[in-house]
């Protein structure tokens, strides 16, 4: 049998059995990419005959033709290269994806020549580009999902918000109460699918910024606080000596430290019936400027069933199938917990008794940083969203509120007038660019998905449409859609910040205080167009309005010019007579301020009287009136 082997390599069969009758398309050509040699399989994979003669590069595709030449430039230098993707053309016109190894000659035999074993990666990259398409559907639906669900969600936690100012009996509150509980169990549920869902796809990210350990930990405790008390439970905090006595600056991802406390002492909470939930915190530093960061959560509740321990951070796995029916939640609290930790290069781990209690343990490594790293505008991603000390005063604020939805839109104004906020309102984007036209406004509040014109289109059309100041009005975000990539999605539109549905009024507060300027002076003493008759008059046509504002910015300046060659000739006589014909178009657009300037730079022209100071009053006439022209530009 081996005799019989070596006759075969011998006699070089297998080099007909695989070079000349094998599967894969081997070239050989030079360094100027000239085809010397093919075998039979170039005419059964991609339908050529001959191609002894060309030059490779020409049957390349133009897109990918200069990535393909770097790579032969990298292979003439080294003796292999492999795993190199181009798409060549055959013979009936088409594309074919192919992938070369190349072996270079000249580090053998000193040849300028290499050799390219092609091989047919078609369905190889046709299964890719499905997986590319689902994981885009996937995509897709869940932003879908995410905007069906949170846009309700947002109505009913806003109405409750309302009700629970109102006065009501104590079944009323119960009641409401219970409405409010389930509203919060569907926020969390869909919070947990879209993190699961980034996680699954390899998507999700991790800051690396600046953070206070200790001002963390003591955040997530404070939004826990009252959940606990309301089942006369107490979180202790316990914090080794060293960590205290330094604040403890980490490099790192704060808000999903945030997340894993928050859902670990949410669930000991949620299984402990009486007794205290302890947060223990431990900080071992390295020598490499490191520190594993320790957490235990301990709880005295129901504990987990020994057998049930190794199966609790799976996916949709809880200790009991009844647990998702008595308590609510997803089974994917704990798994996104794992995969948060591991994915920061930690481990957790769970230990429990029933009815004793439950510990689960966390270690995260950070890098140690400094003061320095804590930059302003990170401060508030420490951890949850703190309460503002008091109702906001944004006295005067103009705000022009985009939202399709009535609920949502009702919800949101009545917070906006009980913080003193003037209002305006648009059911789309289309109305909300004429009412920006023709009024001035502070801030945008714009919704994503919306009828006629959406918001991020809007927002868009504001920044490329309008002139300063209107260009660069603050626009924020106001939608149901939540997914990794929303919000510089919206950033790269033009918007200036973002408020994910459903919202709560103190968030929504943080976001309006950060633009509101109350030493700005919201009333219009300083504008000359008052536009208020001119729309009475026509009965709010605004194309009406537009067309006579169009006409007045048009034909104006003809008068104005006309008027200071008048001036400069001392021809007072059609000074006056030029006045008496811009007056009315004055009165048309509200310029009440040159009502009486106009009139007695008329009446001294016409009479040749007060000449002295005639020409003072025509100069500033008639700076004035271009004044508001470059008004009446910025609403056309």
């Amino acid at each position: 049998m081996h005799t019989s082997l070596e006759k075969y390599i011998e006699e070089e069969r297998f080099y007909k059995d695989v070079v000349e009758d094998g599967s894969d398309v081997i070239f050989v050509v030079d360094y100027d990419y000239n085809i010397l040699y093919h075998n039979p399989s170039v005419r059964d994979t991609i339908g050529h005959q001959n191609l002894i003669g060309e030059n490779f590069i020409e049957y390349l595709h133009p897109a990918i033709k200069k990535k393909v030449i770097e790579s032969f430039e990298i292979s003439k230098a080294h003796p292999y290269n492999s795993q190199i993707e181009f798409k060549f053309l055959c013979a009936d016109d088409t594309y074919k994806y192919l992938e070369f190894n190349s072996i270079n000659l000249k580090f053998k035999y000193d040849i300028e020549g290499l050799i390219l074993d092609c091989r047919d990666i078609s369905e190889r990259k046709r299964d890719q580009e499905e997986l590319i398409r689902a994981q885009k559907a996937k995509e897709q639906f869940l932003a879908n999902m995410s905007h069906e669900i949170r846009t309700p969600i947002n109505g009913i936690v806003g109405m409750i918000n309302l009700l629970s100012d109102s006065p009501l009996t104590d079944e009323q509150a119960k009641y409401l109460e219970a409405i409010k509980h389930s509203a919060e169990n569907l926020k969390v549920i869909i919070n947990d699918i879209l993190d699961f869902s980034a996680i699954e796809s390899g998507k999700l990210k991790f800051e690396k910024i600046g953070f206070d350990l200790i001002q963390v930990i003591n955040n997530v405790i404070e939004s826990l606080e009252l959940l606990a008390h309301e089942k006369g439970l107490e979180i202790i905090l316990d914090i080794n000596k060293n960590t205290t006595d330094n604040r403890l600056i980490l490099l790192g991802d704060p808000v999903r430290l945030s997340q894993i406390l928050i859902n670990l002492i949410n669930n000991a909470i949620k299984f402990t019936h009486e007794g205290k939930i302890t947060v223990s915190v431990r900080c071992s530093e390295n020598f490499d400027n490191t520190a594993n960061i320790t957490f235990h959560i301990s709880d005295t509740g129901i504990g987990i069933p020994k057998e049930k321990l190794k199966t609790i951070f799976e996916t949709f796995k809880q200790a009991d199938e009844s647990i998702t029916r008595k308590f609510g939640g997803t089974g994917l609290g704990l798994t996104i917990s794992k995969q948060l930790v591991e994915l920061q290069g930690g481990k957790i781990s769970v230990t429990s008794e029933v009815g004793v209690g439950t510990t689960f343990t966390f270690v995260i490594p950070y890098e140690i940083g400094s003061e320095l790293d804590i930059k302003e505008d990170e401060k508030e991603k420490a951890g949850p969203v703190k309460p503002i000390a008091s109702t906001p005063d944004l006295q005067g604020m103009r705000v022009l509120l985009v939202e399709d939805n009535d609920i949502n839109r009702l919800y949101a104004a009545n917070i906006l007038k009980k913080w003193h906020c003037d209002i305006e309102e648009a059911e789309n984007g289309q109305i909300a660019l004429e009412k920006l036209r023709r009024k001035d406004f502070d801030i945008v509040l714009m919704d994503i998905h919306m009828p006629v014109l959406d918001g991020l289109a809007t927002a868009k059309s504001i920044r490329t449409s309008f002139q300063p100041p209107k260009k660069t009005i603050p626009i924020v975000a106001f939608t149901a859609n939540a997914l990794k990539g929303d919000k510089d999605k919206y950033l790269d539109a033009g918007m200036n910040a973002y408020i994910s549905k459903p919202f709560t009024p103190n968030e929504l507060a943080k976001v309006l205080t950060r633009f509101y300027r109350p030493g700005k002076k919201k009333n219009n003493q300083n504008k000359l167009i008052d536009l208020s008759y001119l729309r009475k008059m026509c009965n709010n046509d605004e194309d009406f309005v537009q067309e006579m504002i169009s006409s007045f910015v048009e034909k104006t300046p003809e008068l104005l010019a006309e008027m200071s060659k008048a001036a400069d000739e001392q021809n007072w006589q059609q000074v006056g007579s030029l006045a008496h014909k811009i007056k009315p178009n004055l009165s048309f657009m509200g310029i009440h301020k040159l009502k009486d300037l106009v009139l007695e730079v008329e009446q001294s022209g016409k009479n040749q009287q007060d000449l002295d100071s005639l020409p003072s009053k025509t100069e500033k006439l008639i700076n004035t009136v271009n004044q508001a022209i470059q008004e009446l530009k910025e609403l056309a």
